[in-house]
């Protein structure tokens, strides 16, 4: 093979992180800013010859292709609304300026129309940036990969071009194709952008990788196990965008009283203009103080309050790796008010490993044997305690037969035919009822042995009959402990902790995390009890989970959140937002995001009920001008939007972490 693969590198404390490239539209590559720009050009040169006495003509006809460059498709596409019999207000803009030429002040409406068109153009931009932020991501991911042979040769091809089971070749310094596992050799990895750690993670045979993260000083060999367009980048990118389509509870009521606000705008400013011509009043000036309360009374702002702060807040709690469904679900996460915790994935690594093997006397079997039976049934689950009992056959060497008649009940354990023994799995608290005997009795009282230790216990069942117990420890999450604090502080209570797994074990690993209040021994159908239980005392309760077994109270609470990389394809399907880092910090730090984006709501509603009241006084009581009052409304419609935006920077998830009682 022309590359050799070094052995195990130390760290490199020098080498520095290559710099992520960065994706960044351009201005005038939106088609707003390019006419935007052309009705401010025109509008500059018609004005110095409306001022300095030119000819009519020339003026009037600059003023004319500036209203057509800026305001052609605002109005279009207030025509089609139109036709279905939706008002637009981006229209009665349109028709306040042409009424403003109408009456002779044909430089007023072309301002207008002009500061109309910079603002659209704003908020394509500010929209597109937003974009740009979450798919920058994949950038990340080298655009060109080396492939390995089945002849050792290399072959450089498209990244999109690899298929499952290819393997490729990743070079110190380069950054990795595709989301795999290491077939050989070794090196650090720096996976900051995936999973948050701050250190390069030593990386050797059967360690995974992901697509984007940057290699260290050794030479890899990976298997790639999964398509570019399902890596963990590019499922980030896809669930930002499919939640930056819908709309917030908030948002959609705005929608709906628009339409209503918008005719009734309408008639009021049929109200301003005729009222005072009916009593004499001049007929322009009664109808530029219509057109000014059409304007300054639009709800442009109120529109644009909701929607910016929660899609910028799903930009940044993906680029941290928390994948929030829809603009639905970040506004929810910000009124949970108590937190029911799953134990094994999610306060633990959800990666336990056998600690104990314990055949019964009278079984016959050795240790090895009782675990190539248990691990055989095992072996088709995807549970985090089954992948445990498999890693741990393969670790001892162990071959294992293949398992027939597969079946698995959440929470209680799995049943399969294996070298012709009916071969059961699971806790041994749902021992079957018509287990009895000594041989019951001896299984009991190992298992509860293992229990007082602080471990797991999983009894094995040969044909109906007790076979071994198995003893599985896991790891508590190094952060565990802060984010049950961090959790306490955000919502007043501390976290319930529900899980299937023993009392005792449930006990210990809740005593060290600060949590007092332990649902253990749960079934599925019990952990939607335990939630529908807060819920109906007024509760609103966040579930973290990761197993099939969580699904159903994922599904029921009032926002699920499920932790990605260990966790059940149902479960990830069934939870409102993923924690596709399985940094288990990030939990209270997207809910202080989702408070802070519903305040900068309640902010942007609050300065644009300032402006359009402030406005529509002064135009009613006072003399607005039209040029001022456009000034007016659209400077708050910049500043709502420009103000929601400000959760898009790195700034606003450090002062989130901060928040969250940490």
């Amino acid at each position: 093979m022309p590359s050799t693969l070094t052995g195990r590198p130390a760290p490199a404390a020098t080498a520095r992180p290559e710099a992520a490239p960065r994706r960044r539209t351009r201005v005038f590559a939106l088609p707003e800013a390019r006419w935007a720009a052309a009705a401010t050009v025109l509008f500059l040169l018609a004005l110095p010859l409306q001022l300095t006495g030119g000819p009519a003509w020339a003026w009037g006809s600059l003023y004319a292709l500036a209203y057509a460059a800026g305001g052609w498709e605002p109005a279009l596409a207030g025509l089609r609304a139109l036709r279905e019999k939706t008002l637009d207000v981006d229209l009665l803009m349109i028709v306040a300026a042409l009424g403003a030429a109408a009456v002779g002040q044909a430089m007023d409406g072309a301002l207008l129309i002009v500061i109309f068109a910079t603002s659209g153009a704003l908020e394509a931009l500010a929209t597109a940036r937003t974009a740009d932020s979450v798919r920058g991501l994949l950038d990340l991911a080298p655009a060109r990969v080396t492939r390995l042979t089945s002849d050792g040769s290399e072959q450089v091809l498209s990244a999109a071009e690899l298929a499952v089971g290819d393997t490729i070749l990743v070079r110190p310094g380069e950054r990795v194709g595709a989301d795999g596992r290491v077939l050989d050799g070794a090196s650090e990895v720096d996976q900051a952008t995936i999973t948050g750690e701050p250190l390069p993670l030593a990386k050797e045979r059967g360690d995974e990788v992901f697509a984007g993260t940057l290699n260290g000083t050794g030479a890899l060999r990976v298997r790639v196990e999964r398509d570019a367009s399902d890596s963990v980048i590019a499922r980030i990118v896809q669930m930002v965008e499919e939640a930056s389509e819908t709309k917030a509870p908030t948002q959609l009521f705005i929608e709906k009283v628009e339409q209503r606000y918008s005719l009734g705008m309408v008639a009021a400013t049929l109200a301003v203009f005729a009222v005072p011509l009916a009593f004499g009043a001049a007929l322009t000036g009664s109808l530029l103080r219509a057109m000014t309360f059409m304007i300054v009374a639009s709800p442009c702002a109120v529109v644009l309050a909701t929607m910016p702060p929660l899609l910028s807040a799903i930009a940044n709690a993906g680029r941290h790796g928390v994948l929030v469904k829809s603009a639905v679900v970040m506004e929810r996460l910000g009124q949970v008010d108590a937190v029911a915790l799953d134990k094994t994935g999610t306060l633990t690594e959800g990666t336990p490993r056998v600690t104990g093997i314990r055949p019964l006397s009278g079984s016959g079997l050795t240790d090895d044997e009782l675990l190539v039976l248990a691990a055989a049934a095992e072996h088709p689950s995807e549970h985090p305690l089954a992948r445990a009992v498999v890693d741990a056959a393969r670790t001892r060497g162990l071959t294992l037969p293949v398992a027939e008649d597969f079946t698995s009940t959440p929470g209680v354990g799995v049943t399969a035919a294996v070298g012709g023994r009916k071969v059961a799995v699971g806790a041994p608290a749902r021992l079957p009822a018509d287990v009895e005997g000594p041989q019951a009795a001896r299984a009991m009282a190992v298992a509860s042995g293992l229990e007082d230790g602080g471990r797991t216990a999983v009894l094995v069942l040969v044909d109906g009959v007790p076979a071994g117990v198995l003893g599985i420890a896991d790891r508590l999450r190094p952060d565990a402990a802060a984010t049950v604090t961090s959790l306490t502080a955000l919502t007043g209570t501390a976290p319930m902790l529900v899980t299937g797994d023993n009392p005792r074990a449930a006990a210990r690993l809740a005593a060290e995390v600060g949590i007092t209040d332990v649902r253990a021994g749960l079934l599925p159908q019990d952990k939607v009890t335990a939630v529908r239980e807060q819920e109906r005392a007024g509760r609103k309760v966040l579930v973290v989970g990761d197993g099939v077994n969580d699904a159903p109270a994922l599904a029921a609470a009032h926002t699920g959140l499920a932790m990605g990389r260990a966790g059940s394809d149902l479960a990830l399907e069934t939870a409102d937002a993923v924690v596709v880092r399985d940094e288990l910090a990030t939990v209270p730090a997207v809910v202080a995001l989702s408070r802070r984006a519903r305040r900068l709501v309640v902010q942007n509603l609050v300065i644009a009920g300032v402006f359009i009241s402030g406005l529509v006084v002064w135009d009613l009581v006072g003399t607005l001008p039209l040029p001022l009052g456009v000034l007016g409304h659209e400077g708050s419609t910049v500043v709502v939007g420009l103000n929601g935006l400000r959760l898009l920077r790195e700034a606003a998830w450090t002062r989130a972490r901060a928040e969250d009682g940490r």
